[in-house]
């Protein structure tokens, strides 16, 4: 019996059991689903569906939840409590839905470039084409992003002298062949090996976007639903700095900085851009509504809830304490809620970054839904500036930090840093910035730095009663293996290519 594909849908619980490249199930034939350009733009529609859910909910906030800003709630039912508290073994859920998700997109991306590549070949009219082009370039650009997430969760920090060191990288997989025979699922590749995929995928990914934006810029703008060109360019500028590539990743950063098709949200409206989900800054932001939410995660969840006086996770005291006066950050990010715990009230500082958009609604209730924003312009000033502070070019970090302390924090005078100084500075900054969207467990690891649960509370606010202790002793040291995902067990159980292939630790 032949498989079937449904346009647009993508299989979440793939690969533990089978096969890397086993197809979504569906409603169309295999061998007959993509024969126009218009069946292609259908199937392609799946690639933003998967955009909207992998950055959402849980894929971004479970890395928050393990590093070092948030402590858990006795109330929180322990929802997120295995990772926060610590603990991570290769049979948690959280690791092989990761995993899975990641490879049934990846999948869905190889029969898609299977079917898609010769119709083009076969495609005379010059508009369908082009379209066609476009698409295959947003298959790359899609792949390309689930091999980041796993090169970023499942391997170990890039280095030169580990790239060509076999078994580091992930398993790749190019080809759309469903074979049940498992002596030819992949074993992991060397990280060098990973590294040009990704590299390679996203080169053409840019390519694509240009040649089609010679003729159409329409998603060239802020908020597009739609990858571009400088979508893509960020995406490299920010692969470019987890591999230590500065060059590269200044010189990304500046091309979409330069663009000026984007601007930074200031003082006066940076708010606005975490309740309403509208900001001249975002890159991208996948299409979300109040009527079509099946692949739109609360992400607010993670911290707050929809009843007033509960939450799962508060910000640690270091985290309230970044915030300088005059920071309109403080304001977007945190609020004063009276927890009820055990019939008494316990008023405290929320993380309310997610607050709930008001468009996204269903009901008069607060779904805490945003839109996704997984690029963001101030990302990139982030990425500039810790690259040229990494790469000896100390004008050109200072200047990207001080534009965006100007743009965050009420009557900014500029100031000039050097040496260890300056990269400690842009840390900050890229802590203050980027808490609560997924980076921390990624910047901690790349900087090589432990950390302590920080949880110094004033003792005024009498918080003890009401924190889970387990959290509150988590810690890991700079070399700390938890900060590389394990290889999921099921996984090593149902492909012999990955024996001896678990990352240490695990």
């Amino acid at each position: 019996m032949k498989k079937y594909l449904l346009y647009a849908l993508f299989a979440v619980g793939l690969l533990s059991s089978c096969n890397m490249d086993e197809a979504p199930y569906g409603a169309l034939d295999d061998d007959n689903a993509i024969q126009s350009a218009n069946d292609a733009q259908r199937y392609r529609n799946g690639f933003y569906s998967g955009f909207r859910s992998m950055t959402s909910g849980s894929y971004i906030t479970k890395p928050e939840l393990q590093a070092d800003m948030f402590n858990g709630i006795t109330i929180n039912g322990n929802r997120n409590g295995t990772i926060a508290n610590g603990n991570l073994l290769a049979g948690d859920g959280d690791v092989l839905s990761l995993w899975s998700t990641c490879y049934s997109r990846i999948a869905s991306v190889n029969y898609f470039l299977s079917k898609a590549e010769p119709l083009l070949e076969n495609t005379e009219d010059a508009d369908d084409r082009l379209d066609i082009e476009r698409y295959i370039g947003e298959a790359h650009f899609t792949r390309a992003f689930y091999y980041i997430a796993l090169f970023d969760r499942f391997c170990q920090v890039y280095s030169a002298d580990k790239g060509d060191t076999p078994a580091l990288g992930v398993p790749i997989t190019l080809e759309y062949n469903p074979t049940a025979d498992r002596s030819k699922y992949p074993g992991r590749s060397t990280m060098n090996e990973s590294v040009k995929l990704i590299n390679d995928e996203l080169n053409l990914a840019l390519t694509a976007m240009q040649t089609y934006e010679a003729s159409d810029k329409k998603h060239v703008a802020p908020m597009s639903p739609y990858i571009c060109s400088y979508t893509v360019m960020a995406m490299q500028a920010r692969f470019a700095l987890m591999i230590g590539d500065y060059a590269t990743a200044i010189s990304k950063a500046e091309s979409v900085i330069n663009s000026k098709v984007y601007t930074l949200a200031n003082t006066d409206n940076y708010i606005d851009m975490w309740v309403n989900d509208e900001s001249s800054e975002i890159i991208f932001r996948p299409f979300a509504s109040s009527s079509e939410q099946p692949n739109l995660n609360s992400t607010g969840s993670a911290w707050i809830s929809i009843y007033d006086d509960r939450a799962d996770y508060i910000p640690g005291f270091e985290a309230l304490a970044m915030y300088e006066d005059g920071d309109v950050r403080f304001d977007a990010f945190f609020n004063i809620r009276g927890l009820t715990v055990d019939g008494a009230e316990y008023p405290c500082y929320n993380f309310n970054k997610f607050p709930g958009n008001p468009a996204l609604k269903t009901s008069t209730a607060n779904n805490i839904m945003n839109m996704p924003k997984p690029f963001r312009l101030s990302e990139q000033y982030l990425i500039l500036a810790e690259a040229a502070a990494m790469n000896n070019q100390p004008d050109k970090a200072n200047a990207a930090l001080n534009t965006l302390r100007a743009n965050r924090i009420i009557d900014w005078e500029d100031a000039n840093y050097s040496g260890q100084a300056l990269i400690q500075q842009v840390r900050d900054e890229r802590t203050k910035e980027l808490i609560g969207e997924g980076f921390r467990i990624t910047d901690l690891r790349r900087w090589k730095q432990g950390f302590k649960r920080s949880y110094d509370y004033p003792a005024a606010w009498g918080l003890d009663p009401i924190l889970v202790t387990a959290g509150l002793s988590v810690q890991y040291p700079a070399d700390d293996h938890r900060y590389t995902w394990p290889i999921p067990s099921d996984e090593i159980q149902v492909n012999p290519q990955l024996k001896g292939q678990q990352n240490p630790g695990y």
